[in-house]
């Protein structure tokens, strides 16, 4: 029961990369109307951001937190403004093959200088250590980042579907038109969205750090099973990727206490299940 009972625990960590990484993309694509391939090299930026605040600033875990996400979504405002802005209104698929260019030349440049080898990151001292819970040790650093990870996905929730400027936001996507007419400044709520998405993948990356290491691949081995949560939760649905990431996470660790050959799989054979039932996901809506 105690392999049962850690492998429930893995699954909620991953969950919880899974549910903060799949909320970004359902943000920008929700929003935006953009399939950004990219999140996964963002979320790898976010870990060498903390890496670069400890040890060449001195700047620990808990301003990383805030700071990484801050910088890393400035750089994705950049990269709206400059390049993915000129892709509105055309295919979709011209913003996933500019995506998958920039994660490719981002990870490029990480991987020349640093390797591919993990560098470590230590774990803040007030998070060290562990609880007895009787049936099982739960570390407190492990505790913390799902704690931590379901109530930045659910206030990020709050904040699109029941706040004024989400309100703001769902309506620029629909008839930005109309909403400029209210004296909105629609291109430039289109950049801090793009910013929202970006940073809460840089949050993500910042939480794996002390787990995962830091790595300039780490975002290209998640990238692809946060995709297929996106499609499985719905395209653009904030609530349905957050309900999937955790689910999934928690699927695919009974799975590796099931039938660990089938554990890499699972989250795909579950996607091809869902798109053969309901092509638009579990909460999505059909356009």
């Amino acid at each position: 029961m105690q392999a049962l009972y850690a492998q429930l625990l893995v699954g909620l960590i991953n969950g919880s990369f899974y549910a903060l990484l799949s909320l970004g993309l359902a943000v920008i694509f929700g929003m935006l109307n953009i399939i950004n391939f990219a999140h996964g090299a963002l979320y790898m930026m976010g870990a060498f951001v903390a890496y670069f605040l400890l040890n060449l600033g001195g700047i620990n875990y808990w301003w990383a937190l805030l700071l990484a996400p801050i910088i890393v979504g400035i750089f994705g405002m950049i990269l709206e403004r400059t390049m993915l802005q000129w892709l509105t209104g055309l295919d979709h698929l011209y913003g996933l093959l500019l995506t998958f260019g920039i994660a490719l030349i981002v990870q490029g440049v990480f991987q020349n200088y640093f390797g591919s080898s993990g560098l470590p990151y230590a774990i803040p001292d007030e998070l060290k250590g562990g609880m007895n819970l009787g049936f099982m040790f739960l570390p407190i650093y492990r505790g913390w980042v799902v704690v931590f990870s379901l109530v930045v996905c659910l206030a990020t929730w709050f904040l699109i579907e029941k706040t004024r400027l989400g309100a703001y936001l769902r309506a620029a996507t629909e008839n930005p038109t109309l909403v400029r007419a209210f004296g909105v400044n629609v291109p430039r709520m289109i950049t801090l969205t793009y910013g929202l998405g970006v940073g809460l993948a840089a949050l993500a990356g910042v939480l794996s750090a002390p787990i995962n290491q830091v790595r300039p691949l780490m975002g290209a081995d998640l990238i692809i099973v946060v995709f297929a949560v996106v499609v499985i939760g719905g395209m653009g649905s904030i609530m349905g990727s957050i309900i999937t990431g955790f689910a999934l996470g928690v699927i695919e660790g009974l799975t590796k206490y099931f039938y660990p050959e089938a554990s890499n799989t699972v989250v795909f054979v579950l996607m091809v299940l869902v798109l053969l039932v309901k092509p638009t996901g579990l909460t999505g809506r059909a356009a």
